[in-house]
């Protein structure tokens, strides 16, 4: 069975005199860096002198430096930049000023487990991974809840490795929901085959197509736009909150019987087999290997070429005018 941890087991004493370099403070650093100082964990954030997050984290009440003063005056650095420059800060930042027994701590094991970054034997590696954006994780921490968090150890040099990562995991007010143990491996595999088969790129691919499917037989786009994309939140909000099964009691008896048997017509064998190409692509470095060339070649144009093409798409072009009608305050 899975081991996982609440807030009840765990104790804030082993890290409360331990400097947390917080770097970064973009969504996932604003949110955590302040979950962890309220509840009375020292806080310092690293970032890039005169960046644009350097006046808000001063404003928010955080001390502010470099991110190699930050690192020079920390116990535990807490990287939390995008993924494409952890590398090049860690060269250039981190690594020359990490110190014997240091931990250098991730919300996403990606720079780790390929080997962006090339960890030293004298720190602790961990993670606290949130599963939920930062403005949930800020969000749920001032509810007096908090949004679960994944957890785990790569490497332990002082052997407090587990005390640090759960001292991180109840600072930003994780473990109030929950703790789950994982590794590296497990985390940036499923975490990325989430967001490519299902989550995002999935779940953005059936609906795109669903709707091109009701326009081309002649259905009005607006019409469209509503039946495959408007309502998925409601469904997907069932499915979080009672489960698949519990979102089949929820429905129309005409939506059960109808989804329980066209369903798989949509998503079926041949589209698994597809999944599991994803997957493979994954573990065995394609993705990464390909990912990283694009990068380095094309910069943000390596995704941002693909999302101008949907910009055109009529699926965006209706949804913009049917956004203004729901939410006429809403900005884009």
């Amino acid at each position: 069975m899975v081991e996982t941890w609440k807030d009840e087991d765990i104790s804030l004493d082993p890290i409360k005199n331990q400097t947390i370099a917080v770097i970064g403070y973009g969504i996932q650093g604003d949110a955590q860096a302040n979950n962890m100082k309220d509840s009375g964990l020292k806080v310092v954030i690293g970032l890039k002198e005169g960046g644009v997050s350097w006046a808000k984290a001063k404003s928010d009440g955080h001390e502010v430096l470099s991110v190699a003063d930050a690192c020079k005056k920390a116990d535990i650095i807490h990287i939390l930049i995008p993924d494409m420059i952890q590398a090049k800060v860690y060269k250039e930042d981190i690594a020359p000023n990490l110190s014997d027994g240091n931990a250098l701590s991730f919300s996403h094991a990606a720079a780790i487990y390929w080997k962006w970054i090339d960890a030293p034997d004298n720190v602790d590696v961990i993670m606290v991974a949130p599963k939920g954006p930062g403005s949930k994780v800020r969000e749920t921490y001032l509810s007096n809840f908090g949004t679960p968090s994944i957890v785990a150890v790569e490497q332990d040099k002082t052997s407090t490795a587990w005390d640090r990562t759960l001292g991180i995991g109840k600072g930003i007010g994780s473990a109030r929901a929950g703790l789950i143990k994982t590794t590296f491996k497990e985390e940036v595999e499923t975490d990325w085959f989430g967001e490519q088969a299902d989550l995002c790129g999935g779940a953005a691919s059936m609906v795109t197509n669903a709707f091109e499917t009701l326009v081309e037989a002649g259905y009005q786009p607006e019409i469209a736009y509503f039946e495959v994309l408007h309502e998925l939140k409601l469904i997907v909000d069932m499915i979080q909150k009672y489960g698949i099964n519990g979102m089949w009691r929820r429905v129309s008896e005409t939506a059960r019987y109808g989804g329980l048997t066209r369903g798989p017509m949509v998503i079926n064998a041949q589209t698994k087999e597809e999944m599991k190409k994803v997957l493979k692509m994954i573990q065995d470095g394609t993705f990464n290997n390909e990912w990283i060339t694009e990068y380095q070649k094309n910069g943000k144009d390596a995704f941002d070429k693909h999302m101008k093409k949907l910009d055109s798409h009529q699926i965006e072009q209706v949804g913009k005018q049917m956004r203004k009608m729901m939410w006429p305050d809403s900005t884009e």
